[in-house]
Parts: structure tokens; C-alpha cells; sequence
């Protein structure tokens, strides 16, 4: 099956293109978009690959869906359209860097910045239905990322992965600890932020330290 999506990522897919479960999620998602009002739109689904190639990937952070409401969803994960209001989750992302490495909180909470210097913002489940949370979920989209982390894992060397909340951490099976540097914590939420189960975690700070340990440039957040 061809999908349009970054040449860099096109090779190291295709195998995952071509099976069963594949083709039947891209029917299941066309059969939606076309019945229902669906995020992100359909040139933005794969947008988290065609910002950040393979071969530029130094850091995963994981989310769970797309948000679901108008407007929001941009194809990278916690990130939103400029202009856009930013949901709580965001914000706590945003406090927290802002007290990691006293960065001012930004204007905006479009994450292309972050995409275009190597990292790659990917949602477990890359459609979902309008205001219908989990609506995309269990149709073949995880299975698919899990495939893009195994192959990130086993191909590359010294990615840093973010694994926050629960349903991120289940993905870390799939990563050699061996070889990439990998940090967990609660998720950005209120809910679970509130608990005290996000704030003060420094992975962004965390994240630069590998990174320049391992002779690569930082990201600028």
C-alpha cells in the first residue's frame, strides 16, 4: 500500500504498509473521515513524520490521541494550530520548562519548532473522532507505532524517549534501554499533575544533558 509520507520514513515503513491490519485501519479511517468530522485533517495525519525525518530523530515523546475538539489538533502530539487556545496539558508542559531552564512560557503552542530540530511528537493513536476521545483506538493505529518505536529502538542509537503517563510507559517495552536514554513521569494533566505526579520531573533540562553528553546539539524548547 502506498501512503504519502516523508521518504526517510517511507523505506523503514513500508513492511508495516503492506500487512493486513494496516490496510484495514486506512479503510477504517477513510470510512470515518467520510461520515463523521475527524482530527487531525487528512494531510496532517502523518505530520509528525513529515516534520521530523528518521534520520533527525533524537528525542520521542509519546502521547495518547489527537485532541478532539475543533480546530486543535495539528498531527503533533500535545502541540495545537497557532492561534489556538492552549489545553491544560500544554500549559503544564510549558510551566514546567519555564521552571526547568526559565525559558519564557511562548506565544504559541504550535510544536513544529520542536519537530524541525529532531523530535518527534507521537501520538499512540494518529485520528480520532470529534469530540469523542479514544474513538480511533484499538483499530490498528498502536500496533503501527509500536512498530515506529521498535524500529527506532533497534536502528538508531542515544534517542532520548519521554515516556509520560501511563499509556506512554506501556510503549516502553518496546525501546533497548541499553542503547537510548529513557525518562518517566506522570502525566502533564491537571489530574495527574495536580497530584503531584509532573511538575519538577527536569526532563527538558534532563534531555539536553544527554544530548550534549553524547556530542549532539540540544533542543532549544
Amino acid at each position: 500500500m502506498t501512503i504519502k509520507i516523508n521518504p526517510s520514513w517511507q523505506a523503514i515503513l513500508q513492511a508495516e504498509f503492506d500487512k493486513e491490519y494496516f490496510v484495514n485501519l486506512v479503510n477504517f479511517v477513510k470510512a470515518e473521515y467520510a461520515t463523521h468530522r475527524c482530527f487531525p485533517k487528512g494531510s496532517e495525519i502523518f505530520a509528525a513524520f513529515d516534520s521530523c525525518t528518521f534520520e533527525d530523530t533524537r528525542v520521542v515523546i509519546i502521547g495518547q490521541d489527537p485532541y478532539h475538539g475543533l480546530g486543535q489538533a495539528n498531527g503533533l502530539c500535545f502541540s495545537v494550530n497557532d492561534g489556538v487556545a492552549m489545553p491544560p496539558s500544554l500549559v503544564n508542559i510549558f510551566k514546567e520548562i519555564e521552571s526547568d531552564l526559565n525559558i519564557p512560557f511562548p506565544a504559541t503552542g504550535n510544536l513544529q519548532r520542536w519537530a524541525k530540530q529532531g523530535v518527534l511528537l507521537l501520538n499512540a493513536t494518529l485520528t480520532v473522532r470529534e469530540n469523542t476521545a479514544g474513538s480511533h483506538q484499538n483499530k490498528g493505529w498502536e500496533q503501527f507505532t509500536d512498530a515506529v518505536i521498535d524500529k527506532i529502538s533497534k536502528e538508531k542509537q542515544g534517542v532520548v524517549f519521554l515516556l509520560w503517563g501511563g499509556f506512554a510507559k506501556k510503549k516502553g517495552s518496546k525501546i533497548d534501554r541499553n542503547k537510548h536514554f529513557v525518562l518517566e513521569t506522570g502525566h502533564p494533566s491537571p489530574l495527574s499533575a495536580n497530584r503531584g505526579l509532573w511538575f519538577g520531573n527536569k526532563h527538558f533540562s534532563k534531555t539536553n544533558a544527554y544530548l550534549k553528553s553524547i556530542g549532539k546539539p540540544e533542543i532549544e524548547w
